[in-house]
């Protein structure tokens, strides 16, 4: 998830992406998304165990902010918020 501006970005994981994004998007958890304004969904990846889910998301977490610019824009390269109707 990113702000308007972009910037930062945030990875996590959650069992349910719809609720966890109306989390963001409302601040309804406190932490780094609400500090910074993490409402848009750029990207996302879907694991079938809790487990690799994790990793995955340590992995990424690892990354250079270049590379995660690059993996968001290799399926998202005009920045659309993918949950942006959603909740209409």
């Amino acid at each position: 998830m990113t702000n308007r501006r972009h910037a930062p970005l945030y990875v996590g994981v959650t069992n349910d992406l719809v609720r966890r994004v109306h989390e963001h998007r409302n601040k309804l958890a406190k932490g780094f998304a609400s500090k910074y304004n993490m409402t848009m969904l750029m990207y996302y990846e879907v694991a079938d165990r809790a487990e690799s889910a994790i990793a995955r998301e340590k992995q990424l977490k690892g990354w250079l902010k270049r590379r995660k610019i690059d993996l968001i824009e290799s399926v998202n390269p005009n920045w659309r918020d993918l949950a942006q109707d959603w909740y209409n």
